[in-house]
């Protein structure tokens, strides 16, 4: 079994590249993971779409004809050549995939480095699959490191701090092109996550926000949320409203432009637009005097700043994503020697028992004394096995450890135990399937 990464991020593709890759609803993903899972030799699968990528994530035997169908599949969704998608693609199998997977998970690969959201993402990516039984245990236990991870990047370093998300810095390039903010208006077009954090964003730099969405009962939930007042409009008025106030962020899961040409009027006063969704929101071909858009890909330079602040910090995480990556694959290693040893024991107890039975059956020992003689045969192999067991826990780092154990396993007919892989098939999981 190998782990494969599959990524198109703000790395290797543009926004309308990644506008055709994306999913922006579950029944899309949902269609996308039981097609590529239909092949036999991908085993489990995760996908991660945001505004900023989208990642393949899966467990598989064969990693070379894996990438291939995946990306035929990714082809026919987007309408992209596989050619062009296979050129795009970063493709990372085994460590390089595992290394990627925790660099994701710990805002390292993000287009603000730092950022807060991606973790989320990616646990919510996990639990669609988990829920649905697309991953079982490969990838559940790379999920559970990878959110050991960024806890501890989180821990080591100050990336998580200060502005670290697509709404902050798109509310910091707000306020640099208004300035002063007292009682300027701002227009949050959505009630989700993102929408929920640009509204935070905006009232913290001064401006009076108004939230628009389909669903006024969640805007309304999101406005009442806020200690501040926060205004909420019909979607009846998303028109009027457009061309009234002078800032607009929108972050809706749309999967077509829900800002057209037609609704745009000529105003006398300037309005600055961002659009932070993927897909975007609002059509390419606007264009109006005094009007100003912004999408993700216009934020790089906010983005290169917090980079070059950050590269102290980013330098410790990476040396940590390094470390537990390597960590990982030796904590797998374990997983395989932990049932030998436990087969090893077990296998002792059976011929214990079993002598012990044959010796009283046979008069050599008498019955109030099994339980004695149990524990002192118990101690002894306790005693013999120690020294073989802690051997084999050693040579779990090294490359000859599938060779050493499948000769105990052979000499001493050794069963595999599902059950005691399973034991550490991630907290994460436990807790999602208990929340169920």
């Amino acid at each position: 079994m190998s782990y494969l990464v599959i990524s198109f991020s703000h790395k290797n593709t543009d926004i309308q590249t990644r506008e055709k890759l994306a999913f922006p609803d579950e029944e899309n993903k949902d269609r996308f993971l039981r097609q590529i899972l239909e092949e036999k030799v991908i085993r489990e699968a995760i996908l991660l779409s945001t505004c900023n990528r989208v990642e393949i994530i899966i467990s598989t035997s064969s990693v070379a004809y894996a990438t291939a169908f995946i990306i035929e599949k990714l082809s026919k969704y987007s309408g992209i050549s596989y050619d062009d998608l296979y050129d795009r693609a970063d493709i990372y199998d085994n460590e390089g995939a595992i290394h990627h997977l925790f660099s994701v998970a710990s805002a390292l690969d993000s287009l603000v480095i730092g950022e807060t959201q991606i973790v989320g993402q990616l646990k919510d990516a996990f639990r669609f699959s988990l829920n649905k039984n697309y991953c079982q245990q490969n990838l559940p236990r790379a999920l559970h490191y990878a959110f050991k991870c960024a806890a501890a990047v989180r821990t080591a370093t100050s990336l998580g701090t200060g502005s670290v998300s697509v709404a902050s810095t798109a509310v910091i390039k707000a306020k640099e092109v208004i300035g002063d903010t007292n009682e300027v208006k701002a227009l949050v077009i959505g009630a989700g996550e993102m929408s929920e954090l640009t509204v935070k964003h905006l009232i913290s730099r001064g401006f009076k926000v108004t939230i628009i969405s389909r669903d006024i009962k969640k805007a309304t939930i999101l406005a009442e949320s806020f200690e501040e007042h926060v205004e909420v409009e019909e979607y009846s008025k998303l028109t009027q409203l457009l061309n009234q106030i002078p800032v607009m962020i929108t972050a809706t899961s749309a999967p077509y432009p829900i800002i057209t040409e037609n609704m745009v009027y000529e105003c006398d006063f300037n309005r600055y637009w961002f659009d932070i969704a993927v897909p975007r929101d609002i059509a390419d071909n606007i264009k109006s005097p005094n009007l100003t858009i912004f999408s993700v890909d216009d934020l790089q330079y906010i983005v290169d700043s917090n980079m070059q602040l950050k590269a102290k910090q980013a330098k410790v995480a990476f040396s940590i994503v390094g470390k537990m990556s390597v960590e990982f694959f030796e904590w797998l290693k374990t997983l395989e020697v932990e049932p030998v040893i436990k087969h090893l024991y077990l296998r002792g107890d059976e011929i214990i028992e079993k002598k012990v039975k044959n010796a009283i059956k046979k008069g050599f020992i008498s019955c109030e004394h099994e339980a004695n003689i149990k524990k002192l045969c118990q101690t002894v192999l306790t005693e013999y096995l120690h020294h073989p067991s802690k051997k084999m826990k050693h040579i779990s780092k090294n490359m000859e450890c599938d060779i050493v154990l499948g000769a105990v396993q052979s000499m001493f007919d050794l069963k595999t135990d599902s059950n005691m892989l399973n034991k550490y098939k991630c907290e994460h999981a436990l807790q999602i399937n208990e929340r169920g």
